[in-house]
């Protein structure tokens, strides 16, 4: 018995040097308290308004499959095999004044993975930070550019009849708001002029902010949802401004005309031509059944089936020796539809690089397709910035130009 009260006074003892509050419950944020009641646990949901955080995004960036429900993009047949010719980095970089190896690049750009190829071969392939060639990283934005190859495609099989269809042709849906009178083309060259600002200011969230939280965090809605009613900003055509909704609207176009998932539709088109190395996945707005692909921002593929994609587009249009997209289209998505400013324009999804042929396509926090077709150059960078980190933009975009003009010896 006294053994008993002595372990009794010592748990007592021990919980007087902690406060109740470590036996709490998690509490949600107050943006995500607010509003609709969510059937995803309050831990994932804490999670996801974390992930793009600096000190976890390092991993979240390629876990992607934890967070959030996906759906499948399934490859089949022969892998699609690269050449190699490694060879080390052995080039540096101008940036602020100050030259750099390609080597000190790595860690100064919080690089997760880098490929880089020349001529179609692998000269480099990179892994950091526990990564391997199986992982999958998201492209936050790169998706925009799959989605474009997406609406090429449907493009050439006819299901579109012309870029310059209104798109509520298509999605009688969006008849009574914005999109009334836009064109396929104008969406995918973000101009639509619908009014939505790609602001993320969770403590005084706006439209896009508020579809953040619905959709992606709590999945109480689809992404796509607001295009139905919402307002519109400019005359169609007139402004360039990018929002993340002109491209799920470009995701349910995809879907109804090709009767299929935005997933399946990847597969047919993209991944199994194309002889991937792994299945790839898209996160969902919501559970199966429910949920749509995140089409605007979503996808997640291994770092060589990224690399695959960009030499399909620099090679005109063929991967694996398919024809994916016409060589007009690749021509059409890689030119910038507006004069470029000092920081490059925008194609059909695609962004283009100032003065030069180069194009990208670019994720949040640094995701990288770079193409240039004359230098007959692909990287592929896969990173873990900071938020709102200008200057990592900047140092990779110098980066970028050197190892193009890079020749291995």
């Amino acid at each position: 018995m006294a053994g008993i009260r002595l372990r009794v006074a010592g748990c007592a003892l021990a919980l007087a040097f902690f406060p109740a509050s470590v036996n709490a419950q998690q509490v949600l944020p107050a943006p995500l308290a607010k509003g609709a009641t969510s059937e995803v646990p309050i831990a994932i949901q804490i999670a996801r308004w974390h992930m793009l955080d600096g000190d976890v995004n390092a991993l979240t960036f390629r876990s992607m499959d934890t967070l959030f429900t996906t759906r499948s993009v399934a490859r089949s047949g022969p892998v699609w095999q690269l050449p190699r010719a490694d060879h080390a980095l052995d080039f540096s970089y101008s940036f602020a004044g100050k030259q750099y190896s390609a080597q000190d690049f790595l860690e100064r750009s919080y690089t997760n993975a880098l490929l880089v190829m020349k001529d179609g071969r692998i000269v480099a392939e990179i892994y950091r930070n526990n990564s391997n060639e199986r992982t999958h990283f998201i492209g936050w934005s790169m998706t925009k550019s799959i989605t474009s190859m997406l609406i090429g495609c449907a493009f050439a099989e006819g299901r579109i009849k012309s870029l310059d269809d209104p798109v509520e042709t298509y999605l009688p849906e969006l008849r009574q708001g914005g999109y009334r009178g836009v064109t396929i083309r104008q969406i995918l060259q973000m101009r639509s002029g619908v009014d939505y600002e790609e602001r993320y200011d969770f403590d005084h969230p706006g439209t896009a902010a508020t579809n953040h939280i619905n959709a992606l965090v709590k999945n109480v809605a689809r992404f796509a949802d607001p295009a139905r009613t919402i307002k519109r900003a400019h005359p169609p055509g007139s402004v360039f401004q990018y929002k993340t909704i002109d491209t799920a609207v470009l995701g349910w176009l995809i879907e109804r005309v090709s009767g299929m998932s935005v997933a399946a539709y990847t597969a047919q088109k993209l991944w199994e031509p194309l002889g991937m190395d792994a299945d790839g996945f898209y996160i969902m707005d919501g559970q199966p059944g429910v949920g749509r692909e995140f089409s605007g921002a979503g996808f997640n593929a291994t770092l060589r089936d990224w690399g695959r994609i960009g030499l399909t587009m620099m090679n005109g249009g063929i991967g694996n020796g398919h024809r994916i997209l016409s060589p007009q289209w690749v021509a059409q998505a890689s030119a910038p539809a507006a004069p470029e400013d000092a920081r490059g324009g925008y194609g059909f999804q695609w962004w283009t690089m100032p003065g030069s042929d180069a194009y990208s396509a670019i994720g949040l926090q640094g995701q990288y397709v770079f193409i240039d077709p004359k230098t007959r150059t692909v990287v592929v960078k896969l990173s873990y910035f900071p938020q709102a980190d200008e200057k990592a933009s900047e140092e990779t975009a110098a980066f970028l130009t050197a190892v193009s003009a890079w020749t291995p010896q």
